[in-house]
């Protein structure tokens, strides 16, 4: 039996503290730990959004801002991760329905990376297309069964591929200094034939509704794409932000200074700083919660119109900044030893302004589409 929605987030707190422990290990082995994956699928968090149909329990789509913000929380690279495997089991649907069977059929889930930018070249063939290039940014990749893909085809539409994880040769190439735990290696297919009903518009796919969404009542799979990416992102960096304060607040209870002895909780700035710090996690996760609100209202029928794109769009990218400059602040107060390679601190401050700096939240692009906006010039930025 599926797991309700309090059940879901009972067993996201229950492995936490696991995935803590693991995080370290995993940003040496620059991928997520397969003992989180495995935990993940068995405590029915990468199933959450699955149709009924398939054995899925079709939570709410709030349950998926608690869920991801605890466990990004206690490990940002496999909060990350489990973002990508709960939220992009709702991509299936969008597919025709020959592929919902294929790839919920046997498991009742699927562990899909999604390299949504158009990098393949997909030229059309008979009873499908056939695909070349590089997926890049492949997030996901290192445990996955199947893999999406974007893809040019040669009229000039954008179009989405799903192909068995098997048909692309995974490439070791991801040595970054933040979120070094994800894996997120890039793919490539060389020649790789994908059968019609495993394709996609990317237009339709954006916009929401599919001939495959359409045969389930539950609006959520026919969700906008990018009001899924920014329920993606937010919970992400909200939960990465509260893992720092965790560790700052640690640092803070046992720091005493150098040469003076001073006990650092004791003084007065400290205690200024840490309340600055909580609450600019408090109005983080209070924006969060605000994106996850309009996410709902257009869920329930509210159009998704300019206006509305670039509210979620600046909500989301506000909040990576504002948590970008709360951790580099944190880590400013928190004195030279806090960058030793063991200590937690360090490594979710190279988590946070990296995934702080993803496309989808760049925050000079986000303000420059609003002014555009208000001065009635085009708004020619392809990601909101």
């Amino acid at each position: 039996m599926p797991n309700t929605d309090s059940e879901l987030i009972q067993r996201a707190r229950e492995i936490a503290p696991r995935i803590r422990a693991r995080a370290a290990e995993a940003a040496v082995r620059r991928k997520p730990h397969d003992d989180s994956i495995q935990e993940l699928i068995e405590t029915g968090i990468v199933q959450m959004f699955v149709p009924k149909r398939w054995g899925g329990a079709e939570a709410s789509l709030s349950t998926a801002l608690e869920v991801i913000e605890i466990i990004s929380e206690a490990c940002p690279s496999t909060g990350w991760i489990a973002a990508f495997y709960i939220m992009h089991n709702i991509y299936v649907p969008k597919f025709p329905e020959r592929a919902h069977e294929e790839l919920f059929g046997k498991k009742g889930y699927v562990l899909l990376p999604a390299a949504s930018a158009p990098n393949m070249k997909a030229r059309k063939v008979d009873g499908g297309w056939e695909l070349s290039g590089r997926a890049l940014w492949g997030s996901g990749v290192m445990h996955a069964d199947w893999v999406m893909i974007g893809g040019m085809a040669e009229d000039g539409q954008q179009r989405g591929f799903l192909l068995p994880v098997a048909q692309v040769q995974v490439e070791d190439n991801w040595h970054f200094a933040g979120m070094s735990g994800t894996g997120s290696n890039d793919y490539v297919a060389t020649n790789v034939f994908v059968p019609d009903h495993r394709s996609a518009a990317m237009g339709e796919f954006y916009e929401g509704p599919t001939a495959g969404s359409r045969l389930y009542d539950n609006p959520l799979y026919s969700i906008p794409f990018f009001v899924l990416v920014y329920c993606t992102f937010a919970p992400v960096i909200v939960g990465c932000l509260k893992g720092a304060l965790r560790a700052y607040e640690e640092t803070v209870e046992r720091r005493v200074r150098n040469f003076t002895g001073a006990v650092v909780k004791e003084q007065q700035h400290a205690q200024i700083m840490l309340g600055e710090f909580q609450i600019a996690t408090r109005a983080a996760d209070e924006l969060a919660r605000a994106v996850y609100g309009h996410a709902a209202e257009i869920l329930a029928g509210r159009p998704f119109t300019v206006d509305e794109r670039l509210k979620l769009k600046g909500l989301t990218a506000f909040i990576s900044k504002h948590s970008r400059e709360t951790v580099n602040a944190m880590m400013g107060a928190s004195g030279a030893s806090s960058f030793h390679n063991d200590q937690a601190l360090q490594r979710i401050w190279r988590d946070l302004n990296t995934v702080s700096v993803h496309a989808f939240v760049d925050w000079d692009a986000t303000r420059e589409l609003h002014g555009k906006h208000h001065l009635g010039l085009p708004l020619t930025y392809p990601l909101f």
